[in-house]
Order: structure tokens, then C-alpha cells, then sequence
């Protein structure tokens, strides 16, 4: 089973906002005392945190679908929805987040650091919110939007001072372990480190910390072996240090060739760009196991043709611990010197706040589809939320969103890029709604003193009034009376007999 996991992909849901609520407030001598209605929550967000505690991202690998709570909707009384509750993700310090696209969103290279991955969605409003001097009792409220949902990749790279880097068995969780306090696995077969260990290493008043990488094997930069998965957690360290196995009893194996090797497959792995390429940083050779006579007499034989190569080399031993004091002290002098060349942070940009463009339209409409299948699409944040937001059920809310369309321009862009009544108009994107548009609606909503939930424009409702319904009624009793006049008229005229008349005569 997994232990150390440095890649994960997070799928995300975030909360729904709630949606408004309707509703009248009723009182003692006031059944109808004006609208109450409260909003709906806000959706909760999913925000991502550098946490110092936290080393892998082995949790998020075994449960990677993560949701946060919806917002409450609205109650009467002027009641708010409760908000949805902010799910934090702790993620190791070094984690950089990319998006579905593979750009970068986040590099958490500071603890406490904190990045909304997942915005929630934004709560509707109350019929009280939308009341206004003309509109003062609406008969709707709006829905909630929903929350961001989609998925962001989680990478982790290690941030440390030195990395040590090598065949495997050379030595390398040894080191760290007789250098620091860590306690990584040991043991005498290849790739017993499959994982990155992390130790601090005090050296007179420098603290560093080193970074025991998996072992690499020639091909690793081409995804051989483990050293491909772990050579991303070099990028960040300051300095290298080559460790070197001079007992090893494998056929065709030196220290030189090793080092070759290495170096090799260090030159071929990309490094981001403005980043210092791997073999250009500081390098440092540790020639291991000299506690064995064979090794220690191979170390003397190497050391002078690396030191011409322009290396620093110390004969080392953990077993023995011969060696280890100077390494360090050399790898503190390094590290002191890689920190005081390193260019000062750059100074914050001030946050400018500018206002949008006066000409700056809130949204586009394009002709799409062609001339026998045109139609028209409407694309900006403010149409797709309000859509988002209407109740289609409610003829008033309809009326409401053509009210805020019109008011933002949409008729106008519609009619300067060809549409004509009973077009095809989608607002969004793949999915959007769908209508029929018919430019007879106006912004004209305030004037109209339908009941509350119609809209005489949208419904086509002719419910009479009082006055029509007492027309009606006087022209059909008329119509009867006029109706049993010409009937008496045939009677007296000859064209017809009451036979019952007739009987009792």
C-alpha cells in the first residue's frame, strides 16, 4: 500500500447557493403587510492551505472527491439562509496546483498560505430584496447559482536546501539518517527509498535541510526506474550532493562511470523555465563506504582526476561516521553562500483598483450555425448568472430576467447582429437555455399591475376585471331577452303554436 503519494487529482464540488425565499408578512389588521422574504446562503468554498504538518499528499490520493456544503435557503420574516461552512485542504508546503488545462493556479511555497480553488455559488435573493417603490410586492424570488465543479492536479516538490542524489544502495538514506534525525528505511537491496526523506542538519549556526531522492538508474529521465517520479523534488534544492558507492560488487560499475550516469540523466530532465538548470547549482561528491579497505583504496585512486573535473570531494563512511563532520561544514558553507547569492524577493506590487471601461460591454452576441440553422448566442457572466438565477416556472420572474436583459442591452446587440422576431437566441454556452425571442418584451415590468406570479406579457393571461365580467353578464342577459322577444313576435304572427295553449283553449 501506498505511503508517500507526490500526484494526485482532486475532484471538486462546491456548495450551492440557496435559494430566495416568497413570502408575505401577515399581521393583526394586515393580512398583506408587504413581502419578508430572506436570501438564500452563499455555497461554501474549498480553499487549499500550506499546512507545515503535512508531507504527503496520501490522504487526498484514497479519498480524492471533496464537497463542501450547500448554502440554506431563505425563510420568511426576513430569515437569511444559513451560509455554507469553508472546507479547508491542508496540502504540504511546495505543492504547486494546476487546473484542468495543466496552468499553473498556485504555488504554495509559504505556510499558511491559502488559494479558493472551488468558489460556492451565490445565494438568490428574497421577494423583500427585490421589492422596489413600483414592484412593491413581487411574487418571486431568485434561485441559487451553482457551486465550481471540476477538478485541479496537486503536485508535490519538495522544498530543501541540498538534494542527495545517486545509484541505488549507495548510501543515501544512511547519510541522511547519520547527518540528522530522520529515520528513513535501510536496507542492503535496491530502491529500499521509495519515498522522499527530508532531515535538518545543524553545522556550526547553519541549519539546512537535505532531501534524500529515490535512486536513479541510467534511462531515469526517460521514466526508468523510480527517478523520473522523484527527480521533480531537485528542482527546488540550492546545492547537490553526489553520493558515490565505492564497495559496490556490480559488474561494469566504477565511481566515475556512476557519476557519468548521473549526471547524464540530470542534464536531460527540463526544468521549469526561469529556474537554474540542475547541473549548473553547486555539486558536491561524497565517496561512500571508505570503511571498507577495497573502497577506501578506490576512493584514493578517483579523487584526484574528480577534483580536476572541478568537484569537491570527501571520502565519507556512516558506518563509521569518518568524513561526515566536514561534509557537513562544507555543505553549511555552500548552502550560506547559495542563500546570500539568491536575489531578494522583489517588492510587492501595490493593488490597483480601476474601474471597468466606460465602453466595455458585459457581454457578446454572434450569429452561429449557419444560414439555414442560424441562431444566436448570448455569452457574459452577468446573462448566464441571471439565467441561472430565474425561475422559468414563474411567469413574473420571466419577466423580471427580459427586464434585466433589455436594461443591459442584449434587444439592442441582438438587433445589430441580425435577429429578427421568433430567432433562435441560446444565453450560455454548450447546454445554454434556449428561447424563442420576441422583442415585444420591453422593460416595462414596473408598469404592469398584474397579480403577483403573472406577467401579462409572458402568460397572455386575459383574466376580466370587475367591470368587464359586469358587461359580459348585462349583454348576455340582452342577448336572452332579446332573444325571447323574437319568439313571441313568431308566436303572434302565426309561424308557430303552443300546443299546451292550444289544449286548454
Amino acid at each position: 500500500m501506498a505511503t508517500f503519494v507526490d500526484r494526485v487529482t482532486l475532484h471538486l464540488t462546491a456548495g450551492n447557493g440557496g435559494n430566495g425565499c416568497v413570502s408575505v408578512r401577515r399581521e393583526k389588521f394586515k393580512p398583506l403587510a408587504g413581502p419578508d422574504g430572506g436570501n438564500g446562503g452563499d455555497g461554501g468554498d474549498i480553499v487549499l492551505v500550506a499546512d507545515p504538518q503535512v508531507t504527503t499528499l496520501l490522504g487526498y490520493h484514497r479519498s480524492p472527491h471533496r464537497s463542501s456544503k450547500n448554502g440554506q435557503p431563505g425563510m420568511g420574516d426576513m430569515r437569511s439562509g444559513v451560509s455554507g461552512e469553508t472546507l479547508e485542504l491542508p496540502v504540504p508546503i511546495g505543492t504547486v496546483v494546476h487546473d484542468e488545462d495543466g496552468e499553473v493556479l498556485a504555488d504554495m511555497t509559504e505556510p499558511g498560505m491559502r488559494v479558493v480553488v472551488a468558489p460556492g455559488g451565490q445565494g438568490g435573493l428574497g421577494n423583500a430584496a427585490l421589492a422596489t417603490t413600483k414592484r412593491k410586492a413581487p411574487g418571486f424570488a431568485l434561485l441559487g447559482t451553482p457551486g465550481w465543479t471540476g477538478d485541479v492536479s496537486l503536485e508535490l516538490k519538495t522544498i530543501a536546501d541540498v538534494a542527495l542524489v545517486g545509484f541505488p544502495s549507495a548510501g543515501k538514506s544512511s547519510l541522511i539518517a547519520a547527518i540528522s534525525a530522520a529515520k528513513p528505511k535501510i536496507a542492503d537491496y535496491p530502491f529500499t527509498t521509495l519515498t522522499p526523506n527530508l532531515g535538518v542538519v545543524e553545522s556550526g549556526e547553519v541549519r539546512f535541510t537535505v532531501a534524500d531522492v529515490p535512486g536513479l538508474i541510467e534511462g531515469a529521465s526517460e521514466g526508468k526506474g523510480l527517478g523520473l517520479e522523484f527527480l521533480r523534488h531537485v528542482e527546488r534544492c540550492e546545492a547537490l550532493l553526489h553520493v558515490i558507492d565505492c564497495a559496490t560488487l556490480d559488474p561494469g560499475r566504477d565511481p566515475l562511470s556512476d557519476l557519468d550516469v548521473i549526471l547524464g540523466e540530470l542534464e536531460r530532465y527540463p526544468v521549469p523555465e526561469g529556474q537554474t538548470p540542475l547541473l549548473e547549482r553547486p555539486q558536491l561528491v561524497a565517496l561512500n563506504k571508505v570503511d571498507v579497505p577495497e573502497a577506501a583504496e578506490l576512493a584514493d585512486f578517483v579523487t584526484a582526476e574528480l577534483e580536476e573535473r572541478g568537484y569537491r570531494v570527501f571520502p565519507i563512511s556512516t558506518a563509521s561516521r569518518k568524513g561526515l563532520r566536514e561534509l557537513t561544514f562544507a555543505l553549511a558553507e555552500v548552502v550560506e553562500q547559495a542563500r546570500a547569492d539568491r536575489p531578494a524577493a522583489p517588492e510587492q506590487e501595490r493593488i490597483v483598483l480601476r474601474p471597468k471601461a466606460v465602453n466595455e460591454k458585459p457581454f457578446t452576441v454572434r450569429a452561429e450555425g449557419g444560414e439555414e440553422h442560424r441562431f444566436y448566442r448570448v455569452r457574459g457572466d452577468k446573462p448566464e448568472r441571471w439565467v441561472t438565477q430565474t425561475d422559468f416556472t414563474n411567469e413574473e420572474a420571466i419577466g423580471y430576467l427580459a427586464d434585466r436583459l433589455a436594461k443591459l442591452g442584449v434587444e439592442d446587440g441582438l438587433f445589430k447582429a441580425g435577429a429578427v422576431a421568433g430567432s433562435t437566441v441560446v444565453i450560455g454556452g454548450d447546454g445554454g437555455m434556449v428561447f424563442d425571442w420576441e422583442p415585444t418584451l420591453t422593460s416595462t415590468a414596473e408598469l404592469i399591475t398584474s397579480a403577483r406570479g403573472t406577467d401579462a406579457r409572458v402568460g397572455g393571461s386575459s383574466r376580466p376585471t370587475r367591470n368587464e365580467r359586469r358587461e359580459e353578464y348585462f349583454e348576455r342577459m340582452d342577448a336572452k331577452a332579446a332573444a325571447r322577444a323574437e319568439l313571441e313576435r313568431e308566436r303572434v304572427s302565426g309561424l308557430w303554436a303552443d300546443d299546451d295553449r292550444d289544449d286548454q283553449d
